[in-house]
């Protein structure tokens, strides 16, 4: 049975579409639908072979990024705190907070811009939160507060433009990252052991995370950010993961993991993967 991860939310793919919220999604790469709702299909079978409970609501009607679950709140130690999502995700917000309700979370709505679990992975006591792009670093005292945990606050590496400037968002107006949420960089594997890109993250969030005192296994920016590496889920046994990312693949092996690898090309289109498509209700 998992340790972590027993039980995850998810939506469809019959609305997804690309609005360039993040560097990854161009208005000229749309999906393909029906791909798009065969590689979720084929992602929801993989957690349920690896024994995970899938708890799955209807699409958000007309919200393109409405498969994106885990930006939909952290639902964690009994208590669910919603998200603030960027200007053109914000209809999904009401339906995201009605859907947990029925599931009977308790949810505390956040007093700044906050990401959800895209942002903010429990590990163990350790709450890993992501700040500057898509959560304000005043979100981590109040994720401690609430949560009674220690916040690991990061910040991974900007966009940066052909005059090596920091990007800012043209859609929503926010800085920009090509690991705008933090499950793009770092991985929970169990409560005990992460997966992280140190080069994904600036000089003094690679320090942080380097002196914790847990087991590590360090992913390639290539196949960080080409590849989606990170952007997995993790029973504490079997690792459902990107297909292209072979040597990080090795090395979970290597540990004892058991990998399952779905073929996705069209999910991706929005700048999303197999960990933003599912939501931890554990």
């Amino acid at each position: 049975m998992p340790t972590i991860n027993s039980k995850l939310l998810m939506s469809g793919a019959e609305y997804l579409s690309v609005v360039e919220l993040n560097p990854y999604s161009k208005l000229t790469n749309q999906p393909d639908k029906e791909l798009a709702i065969n590689e979720l299909n084929s992602v929801r079978d993989a957690f349920e072979r690896a024994g995970i409970e899938v708890i799955k609501v209807a699409a958000p009607k007309n919200c393109q990024d409405g498969i994106y679950t885990a930006n939909w709140g952290l639902s964690w130690r009994g208590k669910t705190v919603l998200s603030s999502l960027p200007n053109l995700r914000r209809a999904e917000e009401p339906y995201a907070e009605q859907s947990l309700k029925t599931l009977g979370k308790d949810v505390i709505h956040p007093p700044f811009r906050f990401s959800g679990q895209g942002d903010a992975l429990p590990c163990g006591d350790y709450l890993f939160v992501g700040s500057h792009y898509r959560t304000d670093p005043r979100m981590h005292d109040f994720l401690a507060s609430v949560y009674d945990c220690q916040v690991i606050g990061v910040r991974t590496i900007p966009d940066l433009d052909d005059n090596s400037q920091p990007v800012i968002n043209s859609v929503t107006g926010w800085p920009d990252s090509y690991f705008y949420d933090l499950d793009l960089a770092l991985s929970v594997l169990s409560p005990n052991l992460i997966a992280w890109c140190p080069e994904a993250f600036d000089a003094p969030s690679q320090d942080k995370i380097s002196a914790l005192d847990i087991d590590k296994i360090e992913v390639s920016i290539h196949e960080a950010r080409d590849a989606f590496a990170c952007n997995l889920v993790s029973t504490g046994e079997t690792v459902i993961m990107s297909d292209r990312a072979p040597d990080f693949k090795a090395k979970l092996e290597s540990r004892g993991f058991k990998t399952i690898t779905p073929h996705i090309t069209e999910l991706s289109k929005g700048g999303g993967y197999i960990r933003c498509c599912s939501l931890t209700l554990d």
